[in-house]
Protein backbone atom coordinates (compact mmCIF):
# COMPACT_ATOMS: atom_id res chain seq x y z
CA UNK A 1 0.00 0.00 0.00
CA UNK A 2 1.05 3.46 -0.72
CA UNK A 3 1.18 6.40 1.97
CA UNK A 4 0.08 9.46 0.65
CA UNK A 5 1.65 12.45 1.80
CA UNK A 6 -1.10 15.27 0.81
CA UNK A 7 -3.00 16.40 3.52
CA UNK A 8 -6.20 14.67 4.60
CA UNK A 9 -9.71 16.24 6.11
CA UNK A 10 -11.24 13.14 6.93
CA UNK A 11 -13.21 12.18 10.12
CA UNK A 12 -10.58 11.34 12.67
CA UNK A 13 -12.23 8.01 12.64
CA UNK A 14 -11.11 7.42 9.41
CA UNK A 15 -7.93 8.61 9.88
CA UNK A 16 -7.42 6.59 12.77
CA UNK A 17 -8.70 3.39 11.01
CA UNK A 18 -6.09 4.05 7.96
CA UNK A 19 -3.60 3.92 10.45
CA UNK A 20 -4.17 0.75 11.90
CA UNK A 21 -4.82 -0.90 8.86
CA UNK A 22 -1.03 0.20 7.59
CA UNK A 23 0.02 -1.07 11.37
CA UNK A 24 -1.99 -4.41 10.80
CA UNK A 25 -0.86 -5.14 7.65
CA UNK A 26 2.82 -4.31 8.49
CA UNK A 27 2.38 -6.52 11.48
CA UNK A 28 0.86 -9.18 9.68
CA UNK A 29 3.75 -9.26 6.70
CA UNK A 30 6.30 -9.59 9.03
CA UNK A 31 5.00 -12.66 10.61
CA UNK A 32 3.67 -14.72 7.48
CA UNK A 33 4.85 -16.09 4.55
CA UNK A 34 2.54 -14.09 2.35
CA UNK A 35 4.39 -10.99 2.81
CA UNK A 36 6.30 -11.15 -0.16
CA UNK A 37 5.17 -11.14 -3.21
CA UNK A 38 2.87 -13.79 -4.78
CA UNK A 39 4.33 -15.49 -8.17
CA UNK A 40 1.11 -16.47 -10.13
CA UNK A 41 -0.09 -20.02 -8.71
CA UNK A 42 0.85 -19.60 -5.03
CA UNK A 43 1.11 -23.31 -3.71
CA UNK A 44 -2.28 -23.35 -1.29
CA UNK A 45 -0.06 -24.02 1.53
CA UNK A 46 1.81 -20.60 1.16
CA UNK A 47 -1.77 -18.61 1.52
CA UNK A 48 -2.47 -17.08 4.55
CA UNK A 49 -4.93 -19.06 6.36
CA UNK A 50 -8.10 -16.25 8.26
CA UNK A 51 -6.78 -15.08 11.35
CA UNK A 52 -7.97 -17.37 14.53
CA UNK A 53 -11.20 -15.72 16.00
CA UNK A 54 -11.02 -12.91 18.22
CA UNK A 55 -12.28 -12.08 21.50
CA UNK A 56 -14.82 -9.23 20.17
CA UNK A 57 -17.37 -9.84 16.79
CA UNK A 58 -15.20 -6.42 15.83
CA UNK A 59 -11.73 -7.55 16.08
CA UNK A 60 -12.45 -10.05 14.45
CA UNK A 61 -14.47 -8.26 11.63
CA UNK A 62 -11.19 -5.85 11.33
CA UNK A 63 -8.65 -9.11 11.17
CA UNK A 64 -10.61 -10.66 8.79
CA UNK A 65 -11.18 -7.56 6.20
CA UNK A 66 -7.32 -6.89 6.28
CA UNK A 67 -7.20 -10.85 5.81
CA UNK A 68 -9.01 -10.50 2.22
CA UNK A 69 -7.26 -7.16 1.58
CA UNK A 70 -3.67 -8.35 1.74
CA UNK A 71 -5.34 -11.81 -0.41
CA UNK A 72 -6.51 -8.82 -2.91
CA UNK A 73 -3.23 -6.90 -2.50
CA UNK A 74 -1.63 -9.70 -3.95
CA UNK A 75 -3.98 -10.55 -6.89
CA UNK A 76 -3.97 -6.55 -7.88
CA UNK A 77 0.02 -7.01 -8.21
CA UNK A 78 -0.39 -9.84 -10.36
CA UNK A 79 -2.93 -8.08 -12.09
CA UNK A 80 -5.22 -10.17 -11.23
CA UNK A 81 -8.25 -7.72 -11.30
CA UNK A 82 -11.30 -9.69 -10.93
CA UNK A 83 -9.95 -12.18 -8.51
CA UNK A 84 -8.89 -9.03 -6.38
CA UNK A 85 -12.37 -7.76 -6.84
CA UNK A 86 -13.89 -10.64 -4.92
CA UNK A 87 -11.29 -10.36 -2.13
CA UNK A 88 -11.99 -7.17 -1.87
CA UNK A 89 -15.76 -7.38 -1.45
CA UNK A 90 -15.32 -9.60 1.01
CA UNK A 91 -12.84 -7.67 2.92
CA UNK A 92 -16.15 -4.82 2.70
CA UNK A 93 -18.43 -7.02 3.57
CA UNK A 94 -16.07 -7.06 7.32
CA UNK A 95 -15.44 -3.33 7.06
CA UNK A 96 -18.13 -1.73 4.81
CA UNK A 97 -17.33 1.92 6.81
CA UNK A 98 -13.62 1.92 5.79
CA UNK A 99 -12.59 4.68 3.19
CA UNK A 100 -9.69 2.97 2.44
CA UNK A 101 -11.41 -0.35 1.07
CA UNK A 102 -13.88 1.53 -1.21
CA UNK A 103 -11.04 3.68 -2.88
CA UNK A 104 -9.35 0.37 -3.12
CA UNK A 105 -12.59 -1.05 -4.75
CA UNK A 106 -12.61 2.14 -7.20
CA UNK A 107 -8.93 1.65 -8.36
CA UNK A 108 -9.71 -2.16 -8.90
CA UNK A 109 -13.24 -1.34 -10.81
CA UNK A 110 -11.73 1.36 -13.19
CA UNK A 111 -9.23 -1.07 -13.84
CA UNK A 112 -11.93 -3.46 -15.27
CA UNK A 113 -13.49 -0.68 -17.04
CA UNK A 114 -16.43 -0.36 -15.05
CA UNK A 115 -16.61 3.33 -15.06
CA UNK A 116 -19.92 2.72 -13.09
CA UNK A 117 -18.87 0.56 -10.44
CA UNK A 118 -15.68 3.10 -9.88
CA UNK A 119 -17.61 5.75 -9.21
CA UNK A 120 -19.67 4.59 -6.97
CA UNK A 121 -17.07 3.00 -4.86
CA UNK A 122 -15.36 6.71 -5.22
CA UNK A 123 -18.21 8.20 -4.41
CA UNK A 124 -18.30 6.26 -1.41
CA UNK A 125 -15.30 6.76 -0.44
CA UNK A 126 -15.49 10.51 -0.75
CA UNK A 127 -18.61 10.23 1.60
CA UNK A 128 -16.78 8.30 4.53
CA UNK A 129 -13.25 10.36 4.20
CA UNK A 130 -13.52 13.47 2.08
CA UNK A 131 -9.53 13.87 1.45
CA UNK A 132 -7.91 14.89 -1.72
CA UNK A 133 -6.72 11.37 -2.29
CA UNK A 134 -10.19 10.14 -2.59
CA UNK A 135 -11.30 13.32 -4.28
CA UNK A 136 -8.45 13.23 -6.74
CA UNK A 137 -9.54 9.62 -7.56
CA UNK A 138 -13.15 10.42 -7.89
CA UNK A 139 -11.87 13.30 -10.14
CA UNK A 140 -9.60 10.43 -12.26
CA UNK A 141 -12.51 8.44 -12.63
CA UNK A 142 -14.91 11.02 -14.01
CA UNK A 143 -11.98 12.13 -16.47
CA UNK A 144 -11.64 9.00 -17.70
CA UNK A 145 -15.75 8.52 -18.02
CA UNK A 146 -15.15 11.77 -20.17
CA UNK A 147 -17.73 13.48 -17.43
CA UNK A 148 -15.36 16.21 -17.68
CA UNK A 149 -18.04 18.56 -15.92
CA UNK A 150 -18.19 16.67 -13.00
CA UNK A 151 -14.09 16.22 -12.86
CA UNK A 152 -13.98 20.13 -12.73
CA UNK A 153 -15.79 20.36 -9.72
CA UNK A 154 -14.14 17.88 -7.52
CA UNK A 155 -10.82 19.33 -8.62
CA UNK A 156 -11.89 22.88 -7.36
CA UNK A 157 -13.17 20.93 -4.11
CA UNK A 158 -9.33 20.03 -3.79
CA UNK A 159 -8.43 23.40 -4.57
CA UNK A 160 -10.44 24.97 -1.87
CA UNK A 161 -8.85 22.36 0.65
CA UNK A 162 -5.42 23.25 -0.36
CA UNK A 163 -4.93 26.07 -2.76
CA UNK A 164 -1.16 25.03 -3.02
CA UNK A 165 -2.13 21.47 -5.05
CA UNK A 166 0.31 22.46 -8.02
CA UNK A 167 -0.52 18.96 -9.80
CA UNK A 168 -4.52 19.32 -9.31
CA UNK A 169 -4.58 23.10 -10.62
CA UNK A 170 -2.36 21.83 -13.47
CA UNK A 171 -4.67 18.99 -14.46
CA UNK A 172 -7.88 21.26 -14.16
CA UNK A 173 -6.19 23.47 -16.89
CA UNK A 174 -5.62 20.77 -18.94
CA UNK A 175 -9.18 19.75 -18.61
CA UNK A 176 -10.50 22.93 -19.52
CA UNK A 177 -8.47 22.90 -22.60
CA UNK A 178 -9.90 19.38 -23.61
CA UNK A 179 -13.57 21.33 -23.32
CA UNK A 180 -12.14 24.30 -25.37
CA UNK A 181 -12.74 26.88 -22.14
CA UNK A 182 -9.50 28.52 -23.06
CA UNK A 183 -9.74 31.11 -21.06
CA UNK A 184 -10.37 29.32 -17.92
CA UNK A 185 -7.62 27.32 -18.92
CA UNK A 186 -5.05 30.55 -19.01
CA UNK A 187 -6.22 31.64 -15.64
CA UNK A 188 -5.02 28.11 -14.10
CA UNK A 189 -1.83 28.55 -15.77
CA UNK A 190 -0.99 31.98 -15.29
CA UNK A 191 -1.85 31.56 -11.75
CA UNK A 192 0.53 28.43 -11.63
CA UNK A 193 3.30 30.99 -12.99
CA UNK A 194 2.23 33.65 -10.86
CA UNK A 195 3.10 31.48 -7.99
CA UNK A 196 5.85 29.42 -9.32
CA UNK A 197 7.90 31.41 -12.71
CA UNK A 198 10.15 28.47 -12.84
CA UNK A 199 7.92 25.88 -13.40
CA UNK A 200 8.86 24.67 -16.92
CA UNK A 201 5.74 22.24 -17.39
CA UNK A 202 2.87 25.73 -17.00
CA UNK A 203 4.66 27.24 -19.43
CA UNK A 204 4.76 24.73 -21.86
CA UNK A 205 1.18 23.82 -21.60
CA UNK A 206 0.72 27.82 -21.95
CA UNK A 207 2.99 27.45 -25.33
CA UNK A 208 0.13 24.45 -26.34
CA UNK A 209 -2.25 26.64 -25.79
CA UNK A 210 -1.38 29.62 -27.58
CA UNK A 211 -1.05 27.26 -29.93
CA UNK A 212 -4.24 25.78 -30.66
CA UNK A 213 -5.64 29.16 -30.54
CA UNK A 214 -3.19 30.77 -33.38
CA UNK A 215 -1.34 33.04 -31.34
CA UNK A 216 1.68 32.01 -32.78
CA UNK A 217 4.03 34.71 -31.46
CA UNK A 218 3.03 34.04 -27.81
CA UNK A 219 2.82 30.25 -28.05
CA UNK A 220 6.98 30.88 -29.25
CA UNK A 221 7.81 33.02 -26.25
CA UNK A 222 6.10 30.27 -23.85
CA UNK A 223 8.16 27.53 -25.48
CA UNK A 224 10.96 29.36 -25.49
CA UNK A 225 10.56 30.58 -21.85
CA UNK A 226 10.07 26.47 -21.42
CA UNK A 227 13.67 25.80 -22.78
CA UNK A 228 15.18 28.17 -20.85
CA UNK A 229 14.13 26.33 -17.39
CA UNK A 230 14.36 22.86 -19.19
CA UNK A 231 16.46 22.52 -21.95
CA UNK A 232 15.97 19.41 -23.11
CA UNK A 233 12.44 18.72 -22.53
CA UNK A 234 11.26 16.76 -25.50
CA UNK A 235 7.43 17.57 -25.89
CA UNK A 236 8.48 21.36 -26.03
CA UNK A 237 10.88 20.91 -28.36
CA UNK A 238 9.22 19.22 -30.36
CA UNK A 239 6.02 21.93 -30.55
CA UNK A 240 8.64 24.45 -30.96
CA UNK A 241 9.13 22.40 -34.33
CA UNK A 242 5.63 22.11 -35.04
CA UNK A 243 5.00 25.66 -34.42
CA UNK A 244 8.28 26.58 -36.91
CA UNK A 245 6.62 24.15 -39.79
CA UNK A 246 2.70 25.98 -39.56
CA UNK A 247 4.13 29.23 -39.91
CA UNK A 248 6.48 27.79 -43.04
CA UNK A 249 9.74 29.35 -41.47
CA UNK A 250 11.42 25.59 -42.56
CA UNK A 251 15.33 26.98 -41.49
CA UNK A 252 14.49 27.14 -37.97
CA UNK A 253 12.03 24.08 -37.97
CA UNK A 254 15.48 22.32 -39.11
CA UNK A 255 17.22 23.74 -36.31
CA UNK A 256 14.90 22.96 -33.31
CA UNK A 257 14.58 19.10 -35.10
CA UNK A 258 18.20 18.34 -35.28
CA UNK A 259 18.30 19.86 -31.80
CA UNK A 260 15.83 17.46 -30.60
CA UNK A 261 17.46 14.66 -32.25
CA UNK A 262 20.55 14.75 -30.98
CA UNK A 263 19.41 14.43 -27.26
CA UNK A 264 16.37 11.80 -28.69
CA UNK A 265 18.27 10.03 -31.17
CA UNK A 266 15.37 6.85 -31.55
CA UNK A 267 12.74 10.02 -32.27
CA UNK A 268 11.56 8.42 -35.20
CA UNK A 269 9.15 10.73 -36.06
CA UNK A 270 11.47 13.65 -36.05
CA UNK A 271 13.31 12.27 -38.56
CA UNK A 272 10.06 11.84 -40.48
CA UNK A 273 9.46 15.53 -39.79
CA UNK A 274 12.97 16.27 -41.12
CA UNK A 275 12.69 14.51 -44.04
CA UNK A 276 9.66 16.27 -45.45
CA UNK A 277 11.53 19.90 -44.28
CA UNK A 278 14.60 18.82 -45.98
CA UNK A 279 13.21 18.29 -49.03
CA UNK A 280 10.99 21.63 -48.83
CA UNK A 281 14.47 23.46 -48.72
CA UNK A 282 16.38 21.33 -51.26
CA UNK A 283 18.43 19.49 -48.97
CA UNK A 284 17.54 15.75 -50.56
CA UNK A 285 20.88 14.41 -49.84
CA UNK A 286 20.37 14.89 -46.09
CA UNK A 287 16.20 13.64 -46.65
CA UNK A 288 17.80 11.03 -47.65
CA UNK A 289 20.01 10.42 -44.93
CA UNK A 290 16.93 10.43 -42.29
CA UNK A 291 15.10 7.95 -44.00
CA UNK A 292 18.22 5.63 -44.05
CA UNK A 293 18.76 6.38 -40.67
CA UNK A 294 14.92 5.23 -40.51
CA UNK A 295 15.81 2.03 -42.42
CA UNK A 296 18.77 1.12 -39.79
CA UNK A 297 16.56 1.76 -36.96
CA UNK A 298 13.98 -1.02 -38.03
CA UNK A 299 13.58 -4.21 -39.76
CA UNK A 300 12.31 -4.61 -43.30
CA UNK A 301 8.20 -5.66 -42.76
CA UNK A 302 8.40 -3.66 -39.19
CA UNK A 303 5.14 -1.49 -39.07
CA UNK A 304 7.71 1.67 -38.68
CA UNK A 305 8.43 0.98 -41.93
CA UNK A 306 5.03 1.95 -43.33
CA UNK A 307 6.05 5.78 -42.71
CA UNK A 308 9.02 5.21 -44.70
CA UNK A 309 6.71 3.93 -47.84
CA UNK A 310 4.30 6.79 -46.72
CA UNK A 311 7.25 9.26 -47.33
CA UNK A 312 9.08 7.85 -50.34
CA UNK A 313 5.01 8.11 -51.94
CA UNK A 314 4.57 11.57 -51.09
CA UNK A 315 8.03 12.77 -52.75
CA UNK A 316 7.13 10.40 -55.82
CA UNK A 317 9.87 7.47 -55.43
CA UNK A 318 7.20 4.98 -56.91
CA UNK A 319 10.21 2.21 -56.29
CA UNK A 320 11.24 2.73 -52.84
CA UNK A 321 7.63 3.31 -51.17
CA UNK A 322 6.15 -0.03 -53.27
CA UNK A 323 9.36 -1.80 -52.00
CA UNK A 324 9.09 -0.57 -48.52
CA UNK A 325 5.26 -1.37 -48.64
CA UNK A 326 5.15 -4.85 -50.01
CA UNK A 327 7.54 -6.04 -47.20
CA UNK A 328 4.91 -4.92 -44.73
CA UNK A 329 2.05 -6.41 -46.16
CA UNK A 330 3.84 -9.50 -46.60
CA UNK A 331 4.31 -9.59 -42.70
CA UNK A 332 1.28 -8.34 -42.34
CA UNK A 333 -1.37 -9.05 -44.50
CA UNK A 334 -4.22 -7.43 -42.42
CA UNK A 335 -2.31 -4.08 -42.38
CA UNK A 336 -5.09 -2.44 -44.33
CA UNK A 337 -3.57 1.17 -44.58
CA UNK A 338 -0.35 -0.30 -46.02
CA UNK A 339 -2.70 -2.14 -48.45
CA UNK A 340 -4.42 1.15 -49.03
CA UNK A 341 -1.21 3.14 -49.14
CA UNK A 342 0.55 0.20 -52.00
CA UNK A 343 -2.80 0.07 -54.09
CA UNK A 344 -1.51 3.95 -54.33
CA UNK A 345 1.78 3.91 -55.06
CA UNK A 346 1.02 0.69 -57.81
CA UNK A 347 -1.54 3.44 -59.65
CA UNK A 348 0.44 6.37 -59.58
CA UNK A 349 3.23 4.49 -61.36
CA UNK A 350 0.63 2.89 -63.89
CA UNK A 351 0.21 -0.66 -62.89
CA UNK A 352 -3.53 -0.58 -62.46
CA UNK A 353 -3.51 -4.33 -61.89
CA UNK A 354 -1.09 -4.55 -59.01
CA UNK A 355 -3.38 -1.21 -57.85
CA UNK A 356 -6.71 -3.06 -57.93
CA UNK A 357 -5.30 -6.34 -56.06
CA UNK A 358 -4.36 -4.22 -53.25
CA UNK A 359 -7.48 -1.79 -53.38
CA UNK A 360 -9.59 -4.97 -53.38
CA UNK A 361 -7.84 -6.39 -50.21
CA UNK A 362 -8.75 -3.54 -48.12
CA UNK A 363 -11.42 -4.91 -45.95
CA UNK A 364 -15.08 -3.77 -45.32
CA UNK A 365 -14.87 -1.62 -41.92
CA UNK A 366 -11.88 -0.55 -42.49
CA UNK A 367 -11.19 3.10 -42.39
CA UNK A 368 -9.68 2.99 -45.65
CA UNK A 369 -12.44 1.05 -47.38
CA UNK A 370 -14.45 3.61 -49.04
CA UNK A 371 -11.61 5.46 -50.40
CA UNK A 372 -9.98 2.05 -51.68
CA UNK A 373 -13.31 1.77 -53.63
CA UNK A 374 -12.97 5.16 -54.74
CA UNK A 375 -9.48 4.29 -56.65
CA UNK A 376 -11.40 1.09 -57.63
CA UNK A 377 -14.17 3.16 -59.38
CA UNK A 378 -11.64 5.53 -61.08
CA UNK A 379 -9.20 2.39 -62.31
CA UNK A 380 -12.90 0.68 -63.71
CA UNK A 381 -14.03 4.04 -65.32
CA UNK A 382 -10.66 5.06 -66.51
CA UNK A 383 -10.64 1.44 -68.79
CA UNK A 384 -14.20 2.61 -69.58
CA UNK A 385 -15.62 -0.48 -67.51
CA UNK A 386 -18.59 2.21 -66.36
CA UNK A 387 -21.12 0.05 -64.99
CA UNK A 388 -18.22 -1.84 -62.95
CA UNK A 389 -17.53 1.20 -61.39
CA UNK A 390 -20.74 1.87 -60.53
CA UNK A 391 -21.76 -1.43 -58.66
CA UNK A 392 -18.38 -1.38 -56.99
CA UNK A 393 -19.62 2.52 -55.65
CA UNK A 394 -23.51 1.64 -55.12
CA UNK A 395 -22.21 -1.32 -53.05
CA UNK A 396 -20.00 0.90 -50.71
CA UNK A 397 -22.94 3.43 -50.55
CA UNK A 398 -24.82 0.70 -48.24
CA UNK A 399 -22.16 -0.02 -45.80
CA UNK A 400 -20.66 4.01 -45.89
CA UNK A 401 -23.85 6.15 -46.70
CA UNK A 402 -22.55 8.81 -45.24
CA UNK A 403 -18.99 9.38 -47.24
CA UNK A 404 -19.87 12.52 -49.43
CA UNK A 405 -16.93 11.27 -51.72
CA UNK A 406 -18.44 7.87 -52.75
CA UNK A 407 -21.48 10.30 -53.83
CA UNK A 408 -19.10 12.49 -55.94
CA UNK A 409 -17.64 9.92 -57.90
CA UNK A 410 -20.76 7.71 -58.43
CA UNK A 411 -22.14 10.78 -60.30
CA UNK A 412 -19.06 11.75 -62.08
CA UNK A 413 -19.02 8.11 -63.78
CA UNK A 414 -22.74 8.92 -64.40
CA UNK A 415 -21.61 12.10 -65.89
CA UNK A 416 -19.19 10.25 -67.91
CA UNK A 417 -21.72 8.10 -69.19
CA UNK A 418 -24.45 11.15 -69.99
CA UNK A 419 -26.92 9.95 -67.44
CA UNK A 420 -27.30 13.54 -65.80
CA UNK A 421 -30.52 12.89 -64.87
CA UNK A 422 -29.28 9.82 -62.33
CA UNK A 423 -26.24 11.97 -61.33
CA UNK A 424 -27.93 14.58 -59.98
CA UNK A 425 -30.39 12.27 -58.36
CA UNK A 426 -27.34 10.47 -56.15
CA UNK A 427 -25.84 14.24 -55.06
CA UNK A 428 -29.19 14.93 -53.91
CA UNK A 429 -28.72 11.95 -51.64
CA UNK A 430 -25.62 12.94 -50.97
CA UNK A 431 -27.17 16.42 -49.69
CA UNK A 432 -29.34 14.71 -47.63
CA UNK A 433 -26.45 13.27 -45.66
CA UNK A 434 -24.03 15.75 -46.15
CA UNK A 435 -26.47 19.28 -46.35
CA UNK A 436 -23.27 21.77 -47.01
CA UNK A 437 -21.04 19.64 -48.94
CA UNK A 438 -19.42 22.10 -51.15
CA UNK A 439 -18.11 19.60 -53.55
CA UNK A 440 -21.20 17.93 -53.96
CA UNK A 441 -23.01 21.00 -55.09
CA UNK A 442 -20.22 21.80 -57.39
CA UNK A 443 -20.42 18.80 -58.97
CA UNK A 444 -24.44 19.76 -59.28
CA UNK A 445 -23.35 22.87 -60.76
CA UNK A 446 -21.06 20.67 -63.36
CA UNK A 447 -23.90 18.63 -64.23
CA UNK A 448 -26.16 21.58 -65.03
CA UNK A 449 -23.31 23.12 -67.27
CA UNK A 450 -23.32 19.94 -69.44
CA UNK A 451 -26.84 19.79 -69.72
CA UNK A 452 -26.80 23.74 -71.38
CA UNK A 453 -28.65 25.08 -68.42
CA UNK A 454 -25.92 27.93 -67.48
CA UNK A 455 -28.37 29.57 -65.27
CA UNK A 456 -28.54 27.06 -63.02
CA UNK A 457 -25.58 26.02 -62.98
CA UNK A 458 -24.35 29.44 -62.05
CA UNK A 459 -26.91 29.32 -59.42
CA UNK A 460 -25.47 26.15 -57.84
CA UNK A 461 -21.78 27.89 -57.83
CA UNK A 462 -23.35 30.54 -55.82
CA UNK A 463 -24.72 28.30 -53.35
CA UNK A 464 -20.87 26.69 -53.21
CA UNK A 465 -19.50 30.20 -52.48
CA UNK A 466 -22.42 30.54 -49.82
CA UNK A 467 -20.59 27.52 -48.45
CA UNK A 468 -16.74 28.35 -48.96
CA UNK A 469 -16.10 32.21 -50.24
CA UNK A 470 -12.46 30.91 -50.96
CA UNK A 471 -13.81 27.86 -53.22
CA UNK A 472 -11.52 28.49 -56.23
CA UNK A 473 -13.06 26.32 -58.59
CA UNK A 474 -16.38 27.76 -58.37
CA UNK A 475 -15.19 31.15 -58.42
CA UNK A 476 -13.75 30.17 -61.90
CA UNK A 477 -16.69 28.61 -62.86
CA UNK A 478 -18.61 31.62 -62.68
CA UNK A 479 -15.93 33.77 -64.74
CA UNK A 480 -15.08 31.42 -67.22
CA UNK A 481 -18.94 31.14 -67.62
CA UNK A 482 -19.30 34.42 -68.35
CA UNK A 483 -16.30 34.78 -70.22
CA UNK A 484 -17.60 32.36 -73.06
CA UNK A 485 -20.77 34.11 -73.01
CA UNK A 486 -19.19 37.07 -73.41
CA UNK A 487 -21.13 38.69 -70.45
CA UNK A 488 -20.65 40.48 -67.35
CA UNK A 489 -16.51 40.77 -67.82
CA UNK A 490 -15.56 42.94 -65.13
CA UNK A 491 -17.55 40.71 -62.52
CA UNK A 492 -15.87 38.06 -64.47
CA UNK A 493 -12.35 39.26 -64.09
CA UNK A 494 -12.70 39.99 -60.41
CA UNK A 495 -13.93 36.09 -59.82
CA UNK A 496 -11.31 34.63 -61.66
CA UNK A 497 -8.76 37.13 -60.01
CA UNK A 498 -9.82 35.78 -56.39
CA UNK A 499 -9.58 32.22 -58.00
CA UNK A 500 -6.08 32.83 -58.67
CA UNK A 501 -4.94 33.63 -55.12
CA UNK A 502 -5.88 30.61 -53.68
CA UNK A 503 -4.59 28.69 -56.71
CA UNK A 504 -2.07 30.85 -58.17
CA UNK A 505 -0.45 27.54 -60.05
CA UNK A 506 -3.44 26.38 -61.90
CA UNK A 507 -3.32 26.60 -65.42
CA UNK A 508 -7.01 26.71 -66.00
CA UNK A 509 -7.84 29.60 -64.24
CA UNK A 510 -5.24 31.44 -65.95
CA UNK A 511 -6.39 30.34 -69.00
CA UNK A 512 -9.83 31.42 -67.54
CA UNK A 513 -7.93 35.01 -66.99
CA UNK A 514 -6.51 35.18 -70.71
CA UNK A 515 -10.34 34.15 -72.17
CA UNK A 516 -11.76 37.33 -69.95
CA UNK A 517 -8.68 39.67 -71.39
CA UNK A 518 -9.12 38.02 -74.83
CA UNK A 519 -13.52 39.12 -74.86
CA UNK A 520 -12.43 42.08 -73.45
CA UNK A 521 -10.61 42.85 -76.88
CA UNK A 522 -6.96 43.14 -74.87
CA UNK A 523 -5.14 40.58 -77.43
CA UNK A 524 -1.51 41.33 -75.83
CA UNK A 525 -2.76 40.86 -72.29
CA UNK A 526 -4.71 37.67 -73.40
CA UNK A 527 -1.49 36.10 -74.98
CA UNK A 528 0.49 36.52 -71.85
CA UNK A 529 -1.73 34.73 -69.87
CA UNK A 530 -2.87 32.10 -72.21
CA UNK A 531 1.26 31.30 -73.23
CA UNK A 532 1.35 30.71 -69.27
CA UNK A 533 -1.55 28.62 -69.26
CA UNK A 534 -0.25 26.14 -72.26
CA UNK A 535 2.93 25.94 -70.38
CA UNK A 536 1.44 24.87 -67.50
CA UNK A 537 -0.84 22.70 -68.79
CA UNK A 538 0.56 21.93 -72.61
CA UNK A 539 -2.09 19.29 -74.14
CA UNK A 540 -5.34 20.30 -72.74
CA UNK A 541 -7.08 21.35 -75.89
CA UNK A 542 -9.25 24.45 -74.70
CA UNK A 543 -6.46 25.75 -73.66
CA UNK A 544 -4.54 25.49 -77.10
CA UNK A 545 -7.63 26.28 -79.27
CA UNK A 546 -7.81 30.00 -76.91
CA UNK A 547 -4.04 30.04 -77.28
CA UNK A 548 -4.67 29.66 -81.38
CA UNK A 549 -7.53 32.17 -81.15
CA UNK A 550 -5.26 34.87 -79.58
CA UNK A 551 -2.15 34.08 -81.77
CA UNK A 552 -5.07 34.53 -85.32
CA UNK A 553 -6.16 38.41 -83.90
CA UNK A 554 -2.40 38.97 -83.48
CA UNK A 555 -1.49 37.79 -87.14
CA UNK A 556 0.49 35.03 -85.67
CA UNK A 557 -0.88 32.59 -88.52
CA UNK A 558 1.63 29.64 -88.47
CA UNK A 559 1.38 29.31 -84.10
CA UNK A 560 -2.21 29.95 -84.72
CA UNK A 561 -1.98 26.84 -86.60
CA UNK A 562 0.31 24.54 -84.87
CA UNK A 563 -1.97 25.48 -81.70
CA UNK A 564 -5.30 24.45 -83.50
CA UNK A 565 -4.01 21.47 -84.70
CA UNK A 566 -2.21 20.26 -81.44
CA UNK A 567 -5.92 21.14 -79.83
CA UNK A 568 -7.66 18.61 -82.05
CA UNK A 569 -4.99 16.28 -81.75
CA UNK A 570 -5.73 15.85 -77.79
CA UNK A 571 -9.46 15.14 -78.97
CA UNK A 572 -10.78 18.47 -78.71
CA UNK A 573 -14.69 18.10 -77.46
CA UNK A 574 -15.97 20.15 -80.91
CA UNK A 575 -13.88 19.16 -83.05
CA UNK A 576 -15.49 20.07 -85.96
CA UNK A 577 -15.08 23.81 -84.59
CA UNK A 578 -11.72 23.38 -84.36
CA UNK A 579 -11.16 21.87 -87.98
CA UNK A 580 -12.78 25.44 -89.49
CA UNK A 581 -10.60 27.23 -87.80
CA UNK A 582 -7.92 25.58 -89.04
CA UNK A 583 -9.07 25.79 -92.79
CA UNK A 584 -9.70 29.43 -92.35
CA UNK A 585 -5.67 30.07 -90.68
CA UNK A 586 -4.50 28.30 -93.82
CA UNK A 587 -5.64 30.68 -96.14
CA UNK A 588 -2.88 33.25 -94.51
CA UNK A 589 0.00 30.84 -94.21
CA UNK A 590 2.32 30.67 -96.43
Amino acid sequence: MEISDRKRTGTPWNRVREALWIALVFAWALSSACATARPPGLPAELVPHPPAKAVTADGDDLQLAYYYFLLASLHESDGEFRQAKEFLAKALGHDPDSAYLHGKMAVIMKALKDHDGALKYAKRAVDLDPSIDNRMLLAEIYSSARNDEAAIGEYKKILDQDPDQTRTRLILATTYVRMKQYDLALEQLDRLIEEDPEMPIAHYYRGRLKLELGKYEEAEKAYQETLKLNSTMEPALFDLGTLYQIRKNYRDAALVYERLLRLYPMNVMVRERLVHIYYKLGRDKDAEKQMEDIRKMSKPGDPVRQTLGLIYLQHGKLEESIAELEMIVNAWPEDDKSRYYLGTAYEEKGNSEKALENFQAVKEGSEYYSNARIHIAYILETNDKHDEAIEILERALEIDKGKAELYAMLASVLETKKEYARALEVLDQGLKENPRNAELVFRRGIIFDKMEEKDKCIEQMRLVLEINPEHADALNYIGYTYAEQGIRLDEAMDLIQKALKVKPDSGYIIDSLGWVYYQKGMYDEALTYLEKAASLVPNDPTINEHLGDAYYKKGMFQKSLERYEKALSHSHPKSDKVKEKIEEVKKFVK
